[in-house]
């Protein structure tokens, strides 16, 4: 007798031909990036892009990533040059404030990415995060860093 096994939860829906994923993951790499990238492009010269922290004023006064410039979604794009490419972010995966700042932001004509992980993940890879008291930085979280990607 012949047991028949139902498919796995994984292959239920069987994984998209090769050139849609590809397509798929390309593109989604245009919409956004993540913590450890930004942190490299942070530490360049001249990273090309602004990093906007869209979290409240009590947020960002609790810490936010050095060089970022604090701008609520509610006021983007404000002040802001459409000629340089954003990153925007929020506090992490639980939030979508970053989401709905980059959509102001591309509704109002600018390229942007939104950093995976927001202020959370940047936290927990250990980088370093700027207060009214200076510069900290939290030992990372052995679970989330090195990611080595």
């Amino acid at each position: 007798m012949t047991t028949i096994l139902p498919p796995s939860p994984v292959l239920a829906v069987p994984p998209a031909p090769p050139a849609e994923a590809a397509a798929f993951f390309a593109a989604r790499l245009t919409f956004f990036t993540d913590v450890a990238d930004v942190h490299a492009a942070l530490t360049a010269s001249e990273p090309g892009f602004v990093l906007v922290d869209t979290r409240s004023r009590a947020a960002w006064d609790q810490g936010h990533v050095p060089g970022a410039v604090h701008r609520p979604h509610v006021e983007l794009p404000g002040d802001l040059d459409p000629a340089v490419p954003v990153v925007t972010y929020c506090w992490g995966p639980g939030c979508d404030a970053a989401t709905r700042g980059a959509l102001a932001l591309a509704r109002a004509g600018f390229r942007v990415k939104e950093m995976l992980g927001g202020i959370e993940y940047w936290i927990r890879e250990g980088f370093p995060v700027q207060t009214a008291a200076g510069t900290r930085r939290a030992e990372p979280d052995p679970l989330t860093a090195p990611c080595g990607c």
